[in-house]
């Protein structure tokens, strides 16, 4: 097994929900890593120096000795391939079809409802709320988010796949774009993301210095 120590290099203001999630996954498998910054805003990530470590020059991306590995669904499986369970906690379900819909969740919440992102960025979760009402194809989008997730999420149910999985922070996010905008959401669904969000782990993230 590789000795290296892990670096993790995710957006210097700590608001990519694709860095929290691989964030999140070494925190969850208790590995040690360093954190690296790079400040998109000032256009870092178009650097040559992180060019050479991230192909597709995005975070988060993750460094381990002479291997580097960028997009968040790929540094995360390959953190649970190489460091597996019993020995280190879970990220996806252990159930073949639950791990694939668990995937399935997160390919569709980083591919889909480009309004919803666009008008509710992160940074309505990490700073300060969007006060611009929702535009029609920001509601529609809204709307989607809400009937899947209804779907999703067993009434009283804890956790998509009776444990906890990335695909529930991942969730839990794009539900606070609205929860802490003030958006309307259903009352279950904002509960199922503040519990969501009290997970240490996310905790270790949304405390990081934004300056």
């Amino acid at each position: 097994m590789p000795s290296a120590p892990f670096t993790l290099i995710v957006d210097s203001l700590f608001t990519s929900p694709y860095a929290m999630s691989a964030f999140i996954a070494l925190q969850e498998k208790g590995l040690a890593f360093e954190l690296e910054t790079v400040n998109l805003e000032a256009g870092q990530q178009h650097s040559l120096a992180f060019r050479r470590q991230s192909r597709t020059s995005r975070v988060p991306t993750l460094v381990q000795g002479d291997f580097t590995l960028s997009e968040s669904s790929a540094i995360t499986e390959y953190l649970e391939d190489l460091y597996p369970a019993p020995g280190h906690a879970r990220v996806y379900p252990a159930d073949l079809q639950q791990r694939a819909l668990a995937r399935q969740v997160q390919a569709w919440l980083r591919s889909d409802l480009l309004a919803l992102r666009s008008e509710r960025t992160t940074e309505v979760i990490f700073f300060r709320p969007n006060p611009a009402p929702l535009s029609a194809e920001g509601q529609a989008a809204a709307d989607k988010l809400i009937r899947v997730a209804e779907g999703l999420l067993t009434p009283g149910a804890e956790h998509l796949f009776g444990a906890w999985c990335l695909a529930d922070t991942d969730l839990a996010l794009m539900l606070n774009r609205l929860a802490l905008n003030g958006d309307a959401l259903p009352e279950r669904l904002k509960s199922y993301a503040q519990r969501q969000w009290q997970r240490p782990s996310v905790q270790q993230w949304v405390g990081q210095s934004r300056t």
